[in-house]
């Protein structure tokens, strides 16, 4: 049993590098819409607002740039994701390798 779930998890850690391999542009952070008046909702502008280094950055975005934003934001969670779902399943395959050598060793 172990020895065909680590194939699968090779297999899946084999799937996430290709999409890894496919990803555009990406930033981290998250696009909000403020306003110079917030009372009367006047004034409204973008801004997005990311921490990175330790440090939190808010720039301005412009209107005609906001889809594009929007997209590289979504690709950077997407990102991450795929990201935290190897770092588990390398875990797994560790787990699992060393238990297959110590059952093998006590033999």
């Amino acid at each position: 049993m172990s020895a065909k779930r680590i194939q699968q998890i090779e297999r899946r850690i084999a799937r996430i590098k290709e999409e890894l391999q496919t990803m555009g542009p990406m930033r981290p952070g998250s696009l909000t819409r403020q306003y110079k008046d917030p009372e009367n909702s006047a004034g409204a502008y973008w801004q997005i607002s990311y921490t990175r280094q330790m440090k939190s950055r808010t720039e301005y975005v412009r209107k005609e740039w906001v889809t594009e934003v929007r997209k590289q934001i979504a690709t950077h969670k997407r990102f991450k994701r795929l990201i935290d779902q190897w770092v588990h399943l390398g875990i797994e395959h560790s787990q699992l390798t060393m238990q297959i050598a110590k059952t093998k060793s006590t033999k």
